[in-house]
Formats: structure tokens, C-alpha cells, sequence
């Protein structure tokens, strides 16, 4: 199961790919709470919940059919959450009237497609990230290294998949040892530093500094890994830790020679959602 946001209008939709069936599972909340547009969340859910009950004492199957799968949640902690196919969300669409009903069908059918195409064809998820980012604004070279620094975690994530790495939690864990050891912040004090809000990628914020040292860093802990064979939790960490290590010299020497910080507040928010969080801080 493969989880991640995907964007509909303003709306965050939280979504997990099942890569054994090759099906999207999207959370039903969130599909409810653009139906009915609603920007309160626990509105959204209380409204589904009064739905989903009706639903029940009709017979529905599409209540029947949606899967308790754990999500993310702005908190950054996992729940069991309602999810469905986008077959049974478009039933549950007719349930609900709004204007977004049409909409919203369009949009799952593109997601569906898209998904389809990039089955086929890899790089066309690779583009539509590309041509993301420099909607953004991001500059080509800035681009390039995000890029090159996915693939290098991607080999990171698959060596400790195969090496008795399994929990989500674990993950967090080592990406977090790594990051504290070459940056000397947490992941969590880095998003501070930068004022982001919870729900964003760091990765998507980061300098072409940042980016550069956290490539080198995973690199390394990656080659150490497998030089050592680490193989669970703590043998990951001492490799993570020494691979964070080697970055962590490259920037004290870099910081030294430039009188430059690296860990940067930069973090390429647009202005509306900067002021948004000034006005609650």
C-alpha cells in the first residue's frame, strides 16, 4: 500500500494505492467535504457519518464496499479511515447533491487514466512532476537535484524494505536520524525553522542546498548500509548515523568556507498561505 495527497480545487484529498490489485483508494471524507464544501473537516466527517448510516438502512453496497484503511492524518499520526475505489465513490457521488458531483466524477476518471498511463510509461509521472514544480516557480536546476534526490532515497527505501525495515514508524525513524545527524535538526525542527505547515513535504521546500546534503547523506548511509549488510532497526541507525555524519563534515567545511548556514527558513509558500500563518502565530 502506497499512500500520498493528491489536489482537487483547494481540497487535499488523501488517496493509497493498493500495487497488488493496481487500485486507488480515496479517503471518503475528504471526497464529502468537497461535495458539500465544506472547509471545516470534522463538519465534513460528521456529515458522512449521518450519510453513511442512512445508507446502511437503504441497503446501499457502496456503504458495504468501503474499506477501513489507515490514513494520515494533519496531525501526522495514522487512522483507520473510510476509503473506497473510485467506482464506489462516484455511487456514493449521486447520494449527495452538489454542484461539484460533475466535477468530482471528471477528476477520478482523469485520475484513473493518468494512473494508467504511468503504468505504461514511468516518465510521464516524472513529467507531470516536473511541469508541478515549475508552476511553483522552481528553477530547471532546482528541479534536477529534487529529482536525483528521490531517486537516491527511493534506493534507500528499498534497501531497508529488504533488509527487515517493514513499519511506516521505522521509516520515519531513520529518515529522522539521518536528517538530525547531517543538519543537527530534527525533520520536525527543520519544517519549524521554515514555517511549514504540517501537512507539507520538507523536500518540497528545501534550498538546492538542502537538497544536496540530504542526497549525500541518504547516499552515504545507503552504501554503508550495504557494505555492513545492516539488517533491522538499529543496525540502520548506526549506519544512518555515520552516513549523516559524512554530510554533516561536507556542510560544517561548506558553512566555514562561505559564512552561510545551510539548514535555510527558505520554503517557496505562496504569499496568501504565508500570511495565513503569520496571522495565526
Amino acid at each position: 500500500m502506497k499512500s500520498e495527497l493528491t489536489i482537487f480545487e483547494d481540497y487535499k484529498i488523501r488517496r493509497i494505492y493498493d500495487e497488488k490489485t493496481e487500485t486507488w483508494f480515496f479517503s471518503v471524507v475528504d471526497i464529502v467535504q468537497v461535495l458539500i464544501q465544506q472547509a471545516d473537516y470534522q463538519s465534513a466527517r460528521n456529515y458522512w457519518k449521518v450519510l453513511k448510516n442512512r445508507l446502511k438502512k437503504e441497503g446501499s453496497e457502496s456503504v458495504t464496499k468501503c474499506n477501513r484503511l489507515k490514513l494520515e492524518a494533519s496531525d501526522g499520526k495514522q487512522y483507520l479511515t473510510d476509503t473506497a475505489t473510485a467506482e464506489i465513490i462516484l455511487r456514493l457521488v449521486q447520494s449527495i447533491p452538489s454542484p461539484k458531483a460533475e466535477p468530482i466524477k471528471l477528476w477520478l476518471a482523469k485520475v484513473g487514466y493518468e494512473r494508467m498511463q504511468e503504468m505504461t510509461d514511468p516518465s510521464l509521472s516524472l513529467n507531470r512532476a516536473r511541469e508541478t514544480w515549475q508552476k511553483h516557480g522552481r528553477s530547471n536546476k532546482w528541479i534536477q537535484q529534487r529529482m536525483m534526490g528521490q531517486e537516491t532515497r527511493n534506493k534507500l527505501t528499498d534497501y531497508w524494505a529488504t533488509h527487515e525495515v517493514k513499519e511506516r514508524k521505522d521509516f520515519a525513524t531513520l529518515t529522522n536520524v539521518i536528517h538530525q545527524e547531517w543538519s543537527e535538526v530534527s525533520v520536525k525542527k527543520h519544517k519549524e525553522i521554515k514555517k511549514l505547515p504540517k501537512d507539507r513535504n520538507l523536500r518540497d521546500h528545501m534550498t538546492e542546498a538542502e537538497l544536496v546534503f540530504t542526497a549525500l547523506a541518504e547516499l552515504s548511509t545507503r552504501q554503508i548500509a550495504e557494505g555492513m549488510n545492516a539488517t533491522g532497526v538499529k543496525e540502520n541507525i548506526k549506519a544512518g548515523k555515520s552516513g549523516g555524519n559524512i554530510a554533516k563534515k561536507a556542510r560544517v567545511e561548506l558553512e566555514a568556507k562561505t559564512g552561510k548556514k545551510v539548514v535555510s527558513s527558505e520554503n517557496y509558500l505562496p504569499v496568501n498561505t504565508r500570511k495565513k500563518l503569520k496571522e495565526t502565530t
